[in-house]
């Protein structure tokens, strides 16, 4: 009794750890109008602001995983979480004096953070499913989502009070701090050791990591997952400045279109194991691209700023499976799948690394809709692509768990 009491709380922990970045993410998305303006930035100094986030994500990930092999998921979840309430901290002092260089310090450790705890979180995450005998990981990642619209509402509600953005991203980060404290014994220790050791088994039996770079077909679906996390990092960076500017609406109405888009996420990422199941990964990969790049062209295109709006929906459905679709299939396209998730892990990490600067470079000189040309181009590229995701008749249960 006491063994299941103590996986409840683990497993509930890591959803409060998926959580937490997701409200805290979308705090910053529907505050950036307001931030925007308080730090004086333009459309391209933005894109650098941003660029911030990017480099400190990257920096997260490729570090990630050493720092579990050597500490454990436990301190390594609590450093990234602790980074992420700093971010709201830090972004507050910088809105509060005016200084884009202290935001975009902010947005770096947010994006440390993130990077650094998400290896983590997903190991326990599949330690939890080995010892309940049931998925995890799926609603992990629905729970960051769940986390966005939470964030996001409260957020609309804050612009539409005139809420001062400083005030809010710092009560943020205080129930940051209190979500931490509360859970941050419920993680045992002991588990990384584990995961890493059979992580090292299963890397010795297959080929090099190097031959995962030249695999055409690995390189498809890193193209998939380039396509897609551009597309939902696209409307994290820009969709109410988008809005704002491009549309004019209300900040209000800016932050209640991206409040818009992360429902959307959530409910695909909740409900697509059904799709998946009854159409299989190439469906639905070419489903999604259309649903998004029918929603981007339409942000693009349309005249009436409610159609515009409304438009983000399908951008939304369609950004939501495409990033943890191409990885599950990476993990399962042939041996040593561990590496090759990571080859194509590095795809989307390059989107979120080069796309902000590139769509505020775009946006500063043609404005943000034709930047959004850009995302469209690369989502089409993703569901022509789609193929490559297709499931090999015969799958041994080791490669289907890997990606997780």
């Amino acid at each position: 009794m006491r063994l299941h009491q103590d996986v409840a709380r683990w497993r509930l922990a890591l959803f409060a750890f998926f959580f937490l970045p997701g409200v805290s993410m979308a705090s910053w998305v529907t505050r950036t109008p307001a931030i925007r303006d308080r730090i004086g930035a333009s459309i391209g100094e933005m894109g650098l602001v941003l660029f911030g986030l990017s480099v400190g994500a990257m920096t997260g990930i490729l570090v990630s995983g050493a720092l579990v092999s050597r500490f454990g998921t436990r301190p390594v979840t609590q450093a990234g979480l602790w980074l992420v309430v700093a971010s709201m901290a830090t972004i507050s002092l910088g809105v509060v004096l005016g200084d884009m260089r202290l935001v975009a310090c902010g947005l770096g450790f947010f994006g440390l953070g993130m990077g650094v705890s998400e290896i983590a979180i997903n190991v326990d995450g599949a330690a939890v499913e080995g010892l309940t005998k049931k998925p995890v990981l799926h609603t992990l990642h629905g729970c960051f989502s769940l986390g966005t619209v939470c964030g996001a509402l409260v957020g609309l509600g804050l612009t539409k009070l005139a809420f001062p953005v400083e005030w809010h991203l710092s009560i943020i980060a205080v129930l940051g701090a209190a979500v931490i404290l509360a859970f941050q014994g419920a993680v045992p220790r002991g588990t990384a050791r584990v995961a890493a050791a059979a992580t090292a088994t299963e890397a010795g039996a297959g080929p090099p990591p190097s031959s995962a770079w030249r695999d055409p077909r690995l390189a498809l679906i890193g193209l998939i997952v380039l396509g897609m996390a551009l597309a939902e990092g696209a409307a994290n960076d820009w969709l109410p400045i988008l809005m704002v500017d491009e549309y004019g609406f209300s900040q209000v109405s800016g932050s209640l279109v991206f409040l818009a888009f992360a429902a959307a996420m959530t409910v695909g990422r909740f409900a697509g194991g059904y799709f998946l199941h009854r159409f299989g990964r190439a469906a639905v990969i070419r489903g999604s691209a259309l649903l998004g790049a029918t929603g981007v062209a339409t942000v693009i295109l349309a005249e009436n700023p409610i159609l515009g709006g409304t438009a983000v929906i399908l951008w939304g459905l369609g950004a939501s499976l495409g990033f943890p679709v191409a990885l599950s299939a990476a993990g399962d396209s042939g041996p040593n799948p561990a590496a090759r998730v990571k080859v194509v892990a590095m795809g989307g990490y390059v989107a979120f690394l080069v796309g902000p600067p590139l769509l505020g470079f775009v946006g500063e000189h043609h404005g943000l809709r034709a930047a959004l040309m850009i995302v469209f181009a690369m989502i089409v590229l993703a569901g022509l692509a789609a193929s490559a995701v297709r499931q090999a008749k015969a799958v041994p249960p080791a490669g289907a768990s890997a990606p997780s």
